[in-house]
């Protein structure tokens, strides 16, 4: 499942988790982005020291079995995180999904737990690439969602999803236990104290958001990536 920051990723990986055969495993290229590239991100350190910061290492452990004997796993990803100089060749070995979400509702959330965010911060250009070099294997284009049809009916967009992958939708997808995971990533308790309060996908979401003006340019050079991402939507 391919996403940027603050896009429902979190909660979709504890609905696949909640369906008792999955395995599932949080942005495992973290601790390599960071360690590549250098950028400063809330609790870095922790990150680099939680995670194998060779990419071929983590792209081999995905490509092992599964963990404890399950039949599925869910693999949370962020599309940032798949700098160029990684080698993407795993993908081709797996099932790519697409998750997007309105870029002014990216920017309002993201911007509340890191300030001054950039275009690739929060990932919409990756996205797009990722899902283009996809298709190309593919020869057509892959499963998109989009976070506003899962909060406005989980069960039909939920339902849908599973569908498309061939694998049976369960009721258990739609609620989880509130509070933090065995599995969230070591940077859970700087980005997930919302998710962590929840136990399913809430509400559908409200108007957009308004923003300051200085994050306006952001949001309309992230807006054509998204949209064109959003025609192909389950």
């Amino acid at each position: 499942m391919w996403s940027g920051p603050r896009n429902l990723s979190t909660a979709m990986m504890y609905a696949f988790a909640a369906r008792g055969d999955c395995a599932v495993i949080d942005e495992p290229f973290y601790g390599a982005y960071l360690a590549a590239t250098g950028i400063d991100h809330p609790m870095r350190t922790e990150v680099i020291a939680a995670q194998p910061s060779d990419p071929a290492d983590v792209a081999a452990g995905l490509l092992g079995p599964i963990p404890d004997g399950k039949p599925i796993h869910y693999q949370k990803h962020m599309t940032l995180h798949m700098i160029p100089k990684f080698d993407r060749g795993f993908m081709r070995h797996l099932t790519n999904v697409f998750l997007i979400r309105h870029p002014a509702r990216v920017v309002a959330s993201y911007s509340q737990k890191r300030e001054a965010p950039t275009l690739a911060d929060i990932g919409f250009v990756q996205q797009a690439e990722l899902f283009d070099e996809v298709a190309g294997w593919m020869g057509r284009p892959p499963l998109v969602i989009d976070s506003a049809d899962i909060r406005a009916n989980p069960w039909e967009s939920l339902e849908k999803l599973c569908t498309a992958l061939g694998i049976p939708f369960t009721e258990d997808m739609l609620h989880w236990p509130a509070g933090p995971k065995s599995y969230d990533g070591v940077w859970a308790p700087h980005w997930y104290n919302a998710v962590h309060a929840s136990t399913g996908f809430g509400e559908a979401e409200g108007p957009l958001p308004t923003l300051p003006a200085d994050y306006a340019p952001l949001v309309e050079q992230a807006l054509p990536h998204y949209q064109r991402l959003a025609r192909f939507k389950l």
